[in-house]
């Protein structure tokens, strides 16, 4: 598809990866490298977040569910594996209620949320875009450049702020500060984005940050309900986007995950 960007590396099984809200591919950087042997790993800017173009058709589940679609058939994909991290979760939960994949990974998903639980969700992206928009160039690379000032604009998302570069820092914040994608996907998000139905046909796994500063994990009867065979599993010294913090983790929970449906 023209307007989504993606990266494409490795071999084996297909294995499409999905960051969440304000956030780029690049987010999965520290585990590409370990699923590569094994797997067809396939990173992709969600419409109106990092290089993809917005989205015309909106940014609800349903107009992201039928634009994967499309992606996996014109990349010849069949049915791939797939996983996903926050709104990325969400997504990857939707597809597997589709049948449009042969296993899901949900990372800290998005739509597991009671009312008061999303409010305050959204209100910590926010305040996180706002950070992004606001302050100055060389207050945030003074910042990024310290382990303190890391903890002070990543804690809330992270869970290992000192293993984050001042590239990497920098680069994320000016992507969430200029994502046109960010405003309308939270908008959709305040009516609806519950995640809702089962995931009955494809292995799921369903893997929480221990340190989720975002999302609280749901109780293990209420992921039974959504994925009645899901492995759930906690990701011990995480944050909500867990990838940068324990990336071997992280990358064997994928692989196992996707191994489920072999």
């Amino acid at each position: 598809m023209d307007n989504v960007v993606f990266d494409r590396a490795g071999q084996g099984e297909p294995l499409v990866l999905i960051h969440g809200v304000g956030h780029r591919r690049q987010a999965w950087s520290p585990v590409v490298p370990l699923l590569t042997s094994q797997r067809d790993v396939i990173t992709v800017d969600l419409p109106g977040f990092g290089e993809s173009a917005p989205h015309e058709s909106g940014y609800g589940i349903e107009s992201a569910v039928e634009m994967f679609g499309k992606f996996f058939g014109e990349l010849g994909l069949g049915r791939p594996h797939v996983a996903g991290n926050s709104l990325g979760g969400l997504l990857s939960l939707a597809l597997g209620k589709a049948g449009l994949v042969r296993s899901v990974t949900a990372l800290s998903p998005a739509g597991l949320w009671t009312p008061r639980q999303q409010r305050y969700a959204l209100s910590m992206l926010r305040t996180h875009r706002v950070l992004a928009e606001r302050i100055p160039e060389r207050t945030a690379r003074r910042l990024a450049a310290t382990a303190a000032g890391r903890s002070v604009l990543t804690g809330m998302i992270v869970g290992r702020p000192d293993r984050l570069t001042t590239q990497v820092v920098m680069e994320d914040m000016r992507a969430l500060a200029g994502c046109p994608g960010f405003r309308p996907t939270l908008e959709q998000a305040r009516g609806g984005f519950r995640f809702d139905g089962v995931v009955e046909n494809v292995p799921v796994t369903i893997a929480w940050a221990q340190r989720d500063r975002i999302l609280a994990r749901p109780k293990a009867a209420e992921l039974r309900r959504i994925a009645p065979k899901a492995e759930l599993v906690v990701l011990r010294g995480c944050g909500h986007v867990p990838m940068s913090d324990e990336p071997e983790l992280v990358a064997r929970v994928l692989l196992d995950g996707s191994s489920r449906a072999m």
